[in-house]
């Protein structure tokens, strides 16, 4: 499929193409009262840019959105290192700024990729599908748009790949775009950025919600003196729990944290 122009989006220096705008119009206004989304492909393929357009797109017809995220290392509305399900009710009109949200459910995951721990990685995400499908989220028929990570080796293949061969999935329609052209991927800059600088833009925005909306926090360094002088929770030592995410605790040590916490107490 050739490349089409781009057009301008709200957000400035961002270009969707006019492709990615009309497979959005198509996914929006289908026949289907509930439309669910599955937006995969390599990394750096515009995968987010057009999973939040998206979202835009159907909250023109739609109230509300549902949103989950399995990009566990670069999250688009709660702190990195998190799969949730979350409940959008408004238009982003800027997507380069990070917007956080409460999410309806989340898991925390505790790390930047999946790679470590594919099985508990799956085990959410399939949880939070499961909440989607079963609960109220679905009985208001809320269309859900599901972003994923880049993490695949190769070029996602064409047609229905997740099938056995000579399966059929009529339920599915699949929409097939093209990342945008090379010489104009510098327009996509803003949502492109280093993936470190962008989890630390998200735990910024994320603990300022503990301060009043005036207070001027631009640096990590700003926000762990905001943080330090902030009054803190308390909560009794036996109300906490001990898990070493993603492997057990060896049988040797464990009789040690179990002394440590104890004469804390």
């Amino acid at each position: 499929m050739a490349a089409a122009a781009e057009t301008e989006s709200p957000s400035p220096k961002i270009f969707i193409p006019n492709e990615w705008s009309t497979a959005a119009d198509v996914i929006a206004c289908g026949s289907v009262s509930f439309p669910i989304a599955f937006v995969c492909g390599p990394k750096n393929s515009g995968k987010t840019t057009f999973s939040r357009h998206l979202v835009n797109v159907l909250l023109q017809r739609r109230k509300r959105v549902a949103f989950l995220d399995t990009d566990v290392g670069q999250t688009e509305f709660t702190p990195p290192g998190l799969l949730a399900l979350t409940v959008i009710d408004k238009i982003t009109p800027d997507l380069t700024i990070p917007c956080v949200k409460t999410p309806a459910r989340c898991f925390f995951f505790g790390d930047i990729s999946s790679k470590r721990d594919p099985t508990t990685y799956l085990t959410y995400i399939k949880a939070l599908y499961d909440h989607y499908m079963e609960t109220e989220i679905q009985g208001a028929g809320l269309p859900l748009v599901i972003n994923t990570p880049g993490w695949v080796k190769v070029t996602v293949p064409d047609g229905p790949f997740w099938l056995d061969e000579g399966d059929a999935d009529a339920a599915t329609t699949i929409i097939e775009i093209n990342a945008p052209p090379q010489n104009h991927l510098t327009s996509m800059a803003p949502m492109r950025k280093d993936a470190r600088l962008q989890r630390d833009l998200r735990l910024m925005a994320y603990f300022k919600q503990c301060f009043p909306s005036d207070t001027i926090i631009s640096t990590i360094k700003e926000l762990s003196h905001a943080l330090a002088s902030h009054p803190p929770y308390e909560i009794p030592m036996s109300s906490i729990t001990i898990k070493h995410l993603h492997c057990q605790v060896p049988g040797c040590i464990a009789p040690y944290l179990s002394t440590i916490v104890l004469s804390t107490n």
